[in-house]
């Protein structure tokens, strides 16, 4: 793989800096250097300039609205939009549900759905796991009856990421009972307006319902909400989830959290009169981190060109998914290494906007404590990095 650039895509990352140097909004910069925590205006209004671009959705075919760039252009625009800390899209509507709509619904359903994902006038949410059907996925019990033009859905959904953000919930559901579980589900979208659904926030350590339970009571949902056929829905999950373990690994993302690694380590002291960069051992696990990091970024791009000739991602997501996840962890480790006793105080304040008081420690060291905690979740969630290993010693190794 030749890993230089062409003249043209230089140019088109230089494009793609100037943007962000003037068109990112500097409130919302400031929240991410401090990392305060962005809320659903901020987000969508970033997306709807990306809109305005016609950078919302660089993965998309141009027919819907994306981009012609190359693989290469992709990747440069999701690194430098990493790096200077600009929220990616929101995954759910944008990366996961789009695709699967644009592969198996109606032109009726691509009319009337992904307009609206593209320009961020609705925001979507996963309705995948259950409290008895996490990485056993396919055990799902929530239920969806026919009746006339609609199904009657019943049960509930776990681990529902921003939900109480959401205009529409892409399910899971049950439509068959006498077959082998794999075949007897089906694919629903249905409105989160829709009366008997509940929505229960769960909150995390840091004060924060980032996820929530989401229970339906003879929810009735319009037949033509199906994507595909019916009991096929298992097919379009798996195509989904490959693309979100891809989306998960995050390389973008570990760049900048890599650059600050070194910034704090710079301005930390090693307990000896020195700096932690200076420190031998540190500098040895730095260099381990960037030499992984920079392993998982090409392993990304091969994928990608993979992607962009038409080819659907298979064991490799899964390799991404583990390799990102549990280097994220690694750096998640060393953050609060460095924020030594800084991590202790807990002061949530300082991560909601206006908060006028003095930084705790280096960096964002108020922050390394929670943000290792909440990110255990990401070698469990997308599928347990224990089942993707199962997934490529079969896929791989025939076992």
């Amino acid at each position: 793989m030749n890993a230089d650039f062409t003249a043209e895509e230089l140019a088109f990352q230089e494009e793609v800096r100037e943007f962000l140097r003037s068109e990112f909004p500097a409130d919302l910069k400031t929240k991410v250097d401090a990392s305060v925590r962005l809320d659903k205006e901020d987000m969508v209004r970033w997306q709807k300039i990306l809109f305005e671009k016609g950078w919302a959705a660089p993965t998309w075919p141009v027919e819907h609205g994306g981009t012609s760039w190359s693989h290469t252009q992709r990747h440069i625009f999701a690194t430098e939009m990493g790096l200077y800390g600009a929220p990616e899209p929101i995954p759910f509507g944008m990366k996961m549900v789009a695709p699967v709509i644009m592969a198996y619904g109606t032109e009726e359903q691509k009319q009337r759905f992904l307009p609206d994902i593209l320009e961020s006038n609705s925001w979507w949410c996963q309705g995948y796991s259950e409290p008895n059907a996490g990485s056993d996925l396919a055990s799902l019990k929530t239920a969806a009856v026919r009746d006339g033009d609609e199904y009657i859905v019943n049960g509930s959904k776990t681990w529902n990421t921003l939900g109480q953000y959401a205009d529409w919930i892409f399910c899971l559901v049950r439509t068959d009972n006498t077959v082998k579980k794999q075949e007897g589900i089906s694919f629903l979208l249905i409105d989160m307006k829709t009366p008997g659904i509940t929505l229960k926030p769960i909150v995390l350590l840091d004060g924060f319902p980032e996820v929530n339970e989401v229970f339906f009571d003879d929810v009735r949902v319009p037949a033509e909400n199906l994507i595909g056929e019916e009991n096929k829905g298992w097919t379009y999950a798996k195509v989904l989830l490959t693309h979100e373990r891809t989306n998960i690994a995050g390389v973008p993302r570990g760049k900048r959290r890599l650059k600050a690694l070194k910034n704090i380590a710079a301005d930390t002291d090693d307990g000896f009169g020195g700096k932690m960069i200076d420190s031998a051992s540190f500098k040895h696990r730095l260099a381990e981190v960037e030499i992984e990091l920079k392993a998982l970024e090409y392993s990304e791009l091969r994928t990608l060109a993979a992607l962009s000739v038409g080819k659907a991602p298979g064991p490799e997501s899964s390799i991404l998914k583990i390799v990102g996840t549990e280097l994220a962890q690694r750096m998640d480790e060393m953050f609060v290494e460095l924020a030594g006793y800084n991590c202790l105080p807990f002061v949530p304040e300082q991560f909601e906007p206006g908060f006028a008081g003095e930084p705790i420690g280096p960096g964002n060291s108020a922050s390394a404590a929670l943000t290792y905690f909440n990110n255990r979740k990401l070698s469990i969630f997308g599928g347990s990095n224990e089942i993707q290993r199962n997934i490529i010693s079969k896929a791989v190794l025939g076992l």
